[in-house]
């Protein structure tokens, strides 16, 4: 009974983690000065930041493509309309709506399987991560601490070079199991000996991830398709840090793009946290803090932050949302591809683990 109805109590939980950190975030807020901030703002300059945000999901769709081509040859269009209809979810459910991107695309295009698409999905994310704090980084060396929170500024930098560096050393452990992914996948399949139902099934699906994960790697491998994702990376996260400034400058603030990226990997980290609502509460409460760590007054902080939340995950819901209410989304669909797919990667993972196995058996006997 527990287990029916676990992800409805993990969803449950999370929404009460969002509603205690946004309790967080507002207590002792003038919310009459965040409001008349926001009014005061200039929406035109709002406005154009969430065009050239959803500029950023364009180049977010071709970079999807990118590293699918060594899986599979998808349609573009079909990726974007994945890719907002994803967004959407993610804005609606939090993180646990990443699962929702991955499984539109098979069913928008047969050619590419659920298995390619969630490894991708992964490959995308580590790229998100090392792009984003790459400019985090980049930022932390170009402004020094010289407000009244120098100490505070000089705390949250030393932070973020240990989350730099933490990330570079799982981009390098990424690149060495590429490189040794033979031997890896081999010493796994040589561990876990064959045992209960639920012990092959781990395995299996194990296996397969690294497998599909050693030939989405690929890109890391070929320096024209690594340049390639590396140059629309790039342009997607300057895409989202020009929307970003704008919506600054919105307000008022006369920041540079060195501190716009110093919000912006912050802003990163909390919208990280799988709250529904795309991380809300997090995110606003992380990106609030970065600012008054640059000097913004706390209460023009929270309303940059509500806004930044907005342009920066609005405008591509709204196509997600466009697509579902038109019916080229359909829930059942949905429903009926993650069972499918889930019996069609058992099945092609006990077709590997056959054939591993006759491997063995014919070296056994040489």
């Amino acid at each position: 009974m527990l287990t029916r109805y676990r992800k409805y109590l993990e969803f449950a939980a999370l929404l009460l983690l969002a509603i205690g950190i946004v309790w967080w975030f507002g207590r002792g807020l003038d919310w009459h000065l965040v409001g008349s901030s926001i009014a005061a703002s200039d929406w035109r300059l709002i406005l154009m930041g969430g065009m050239v945000v959803l500029a950023g999901y364009v180049w977010r769709a071709v970079r999807w493509q990118a590293f699918l081509a060594p899986l599979a040859q998808a349609r573009l269009r079909d990726i974007w309309i994945a890719t907002t209809v994803g967004y959407g979810a993610v804005l609606l459910i939090g993180r646990m709506g990443e699962i929702v991107r991955p499984l539109v695309l098979p069913m928008r295009d047969p050619r590419v399987r659920p298995g390619a698409s969630f490894v991708t999905i992964f490959i995308e994310r580590l790229y998100d991560s090392i792009t984003v704090l790459t400019l985090f980084a980049v930022s932390l060396m170009l402004f020094a601490p010289t407000n009244a929170a120098s100490t505070e500024l000089t705390r949250a930098r030393q932070i973020g070079f240990g989350l730099v560096g933490v990330l570079f050393v799982m981009l390098a452990l990424l690149i060495w199991f590429k490189a040794r992914s033979s031997a890896v996948i081999g010493w796994v399949d040589h561990r876990f000996r064959p045992g209960s139902h639920l012990i092959n099934r781990f395995k299996r699906g194990l296996l397969g991830l690294m497998e599909q994960m050693v030939t989405a790697l690929r890109v890391l491998a070929n320096w024209r398709e690594l340049g390639v994702t590396i140059g629309w990376s790039i342009l997607l996260w300057l895409s989202v840090a020009a929307g970003n400034l704008l919506v600054m400058r919105a307000f008022g603030l006369q920041l540079g793009l060195p501190h716009v990226l110093f919000v912006l990997g912050w802003s990163m980290i909390g919208s990280a946290v799988p709250t529904p609502g795309g991380g809300a509460g997090a995110f606003h409460a992380i990106t609030a803090a970065a600012l008054v760590l640059l000097g913004v007054p706390r209460e023009q902080a929270a309303a940059v932050a509500i806004v930044l939340h907005l342009v920066d995950f609005a405008p591509a819901a709204l196509f997600g949302f466009y697509y579902f209410l038109r019916g080229e989304i359909r829930p059942q669909q949905l429903r009926s591809l993650l069972s499918a797919g889930t019996a069609d990667f058992d099945a092609e993972e006990k077709r590997k683990s056959a054939t591993r196995n006759s491997l063995k058996v014919a070296a056994a006997n040489k």
